[in-house]
This record gives structure tokens, C-alpha cells and sequence, in this order.
């Protein structure tokens, strides 16, 4: 993959907005004409840049009103077992597996009190959970790549 340049980078921000975009509207926000900006557009996708486009659905639209990031520690032989439970489990959004104290945070959104307890007590079955409720959640910034030069100084860019 070639380096992102000034209007890859500007691409990038504007589907990450609003991933509905047709190339001809891009195309108008960056300067290219629609052939260009559309052509722009499936570069990023074949090379994975751009791995896809989906709905973001209200959880509480659809009856899902808590909210909770749990935490798992476990051992490495009970990890494969636990993300197994974790992909069957409808409740649960997202799987990271991290370093630290914990192994794997999941992102858990439920219809009720009585369901987190039950998806809390299988994954406790694979060693100690901890819990948080989700009070709120901020709006997700766009990704920018990392600057090159940044990247080769070892730093990271501060920019708004």
C-alpha cells in the first residue's frame, strides 16, 4: 500500500462520518471529480484501508437499555473457551483482547439487570469479572493515520 496522501486523508474522515457518501458528494468536498474521488474510494477498499460500511443501530431503540464493559482475567488455556462464549452471546458487541491485568473487555449491551448477571456469571466461569455500568457515551472521532514522519520519529501527532 502506497502512503496516504492529503485528499486519502480527507476521504478517510469524511466516510468515517458519514459512511453514506456517494463518490460524487466526496469527490465535491475534496476537490475530484466523481471518476476520480470513486476511484480514490476503491483504491482504500481493496487495499483494506477501508475494511467496511455498516448501520449504527440506537441500543435503546431496539430494547437494549443497559450498558456495560466487562472484564475478564483468565488463563490462557480458558481463553479460547471464553471467546467461544463470547461470540455466541447476541449481548455481547465487541471482544478486546488486551494486555494488563485483564485478558479480554467485552462490550455488553442488555435488555435488562437479570440478563448482564446471567452473561456476568458465564463469563465468570473462566476466572474473575469485573464490571461497569455505562453512564454515558461520547461521540467516536475519526481515525487519522498515523503522520510518516511521526511514525518514524517514534511520536504522536497532537494535531485537534
Amino acid at each position: 500500500m502506497e502512503p496516504l496522501d492529503r485528499i486519502d486523508r480527507q476521504i478517510l474522515e469524511l466516510l468515517q462520518d458519514d459512511g453514506r457518501l456517494t463518490g460524487a458528494e466526496v469527490g465535491r468536498r475534496v476537490g475530484l471529480s466523481q471518476p476520480a474521488a470513486s476511484a480514490r474510494i476503491s483504491r482504500l477498499e481493496k487495499s483494506g484501508v477501508i475494511s467496511g460500511y455498516r448501520a449504527i443501530v440506537h441500543a435503546g431503540s431496539v430494547g437494549l437499555n443497559i450498558r456495560a464493559v466487562v472484564r475478564l482475567r483468565t488463563t490462557h488455556a480458558q481463553l479460547g473457551p471464553a471467546l467461544q462464549l463470547a461470540s455466541q452471546t447476541n449481548e455481547i458487541a465487541s471482544t478486546l483482547r488486551v494486555t494488563g491485568e485483564d485478558c479480554l473487555i467485552f462490550d455488553v449491551h442488555c435488555a435488562d439487570a437479570a440478563r448482564l448477571e446471567r452473561i456476568v456469571d458465564s463469563l465468570a466461569r473462566y476466572g474473575p469479572v469485573t464490571t461497569a455500568l455505562v453512564l454515558r457515551e461520547y461521540p467516536a472521532k475519526p481515525l487519522r493515520p498515523a503522520d510518516v514522519d511521526d511514525a518514524m520519529a517514534g511520536t504522536s501527532s497532537t494535531r485537534p
